[in-house]
């Protein structure tokens, strides 16, 4: 790959990107500079591909892992793979990466003159799901959040020349918020893959079981439970909510556009009852352009 990003992806590249159209909000909308919607593509890409390894989601065929230099008989150890995609990681900023989304990143991390620590959390949090399914309390589900979802607005801070510490802690807030809904609204997808974010104290708490989880609809003490999570993360989008405020032009377009959909995806799960055993609530998309008008607005 040039280093202008340019070249026509492969198909283990362009199936990472593609993934892109199922988030909550466009990753890079048409409306943003060509520039910015290049590097955030690029940085969207590595992010994807730690979450495909971490989530054994991976193409058919092996392709990825042969292109981190895993042999067939590791290919199926995500760990193995997660380490063998952190030293490739490593090569982004001292040498020829082998991975095509790792070529494509390392013009990104030069224009930008990132860093390795927000890339680096991402890849812990998809090795700490390997070793830990259960969260005790909140606190711990904090922890996990600020590897697996707040890197990822500090980098899109980065990308922008955004970058101050009071935007970084409103974007913590959001970003944790988003990793909490989708968490809520794939509590049984999650179960399918033996985790479970919802912490142990809070399960007590409102007298859920794990049993209770796996069930086909939610009974009322689920749904008593989603309610209380969903309103921690609604609490935190309105709390991070005035970095939209903050920035000007298309960048606090597509922040509010983050915001929203956060807000939007509540209100599908308020809108399904707090029941979300039964599919993921999902938003439409005229619900999503009326919180960005909001959001925008600065209302609540």
């Amino acid at each position: 790959m040039t280093e202008t990003g340019t070249t026509r992806p492969g198909v283990t590249e362009r199936g990472t990107l593609d993934k892109a159209a199922a988030e909550n909000f466009p990753v890079a909308p048409f409306f943003l500079p060509k520039d910015w919607r290049t590097d955030l593509m690029a940085v969207y890409g590595f992010a994807r591909l730690v979450d495909d390894i971490g989530d054994g989601d991976l193409a058919p065929g092996g392709a990825d892992a042969r292109l981190l230099g895993v042999s067939p008989a590791e290919a199926e150890d995500r760990l193995v793979l997660l380490d063998a995609f952190e030293a490739d990681l490593h090569r982004v900023f001292s040498g020829e990466p082998r991975h095509p989304l790792l070529r494509r990143l390392r013009p990104t991390v030069r224009r930008r003159a990132l860093t390795p620590e927000p890339f680096l959390g991402l890849i812990a949090a998809n090795r700490q799901d390997q070793l830990v399914t259960r969260y005790e309390t909140y606190d711990d589900l904090l922890a996990y959040c600020e590897l697996s979802a707040n890197p990822v607005g500090r980098l899109v801070l980065a990308v922008t020349g955004t970058s101050t510490p009071e935007r970084v802690r409103l974007s913590d807030a959001i970003c944790t918020a988003l990793q909490i809904v989708e968490h809520l609204q794939d509590v049984a997808e999650d179960l399918g893959r033996d985790r479970i974010y919802l912490p142990a104290a809070d399960m007590k708490r409102f007298h859920v079981q794990e049993a209770d989880l796996a069930t086909k609809t939610a009974g009322a003490s689920v749904r008593a439970l989603v309610a209380y999570e969903a309103q921690r993360a609604r609490e935190l989008l309105n709390e991070g909510a005035p970095l939209v405020g903050s920035v000007h032009g298309r960048l606090k377009l597509l922040l509010a556009g983050f915001v929203a959909g956060g807000r939007a995806a509540l209100r599908a799960i308020t809108a399904a009852e707090y029941d979300v055993l039964p599919g993921s609530p999902k938003p439409g998309k005229l619900q999503l352009l009326r919180e960005v008008g909001v959001t925008l607005r600065g209302e609540r």
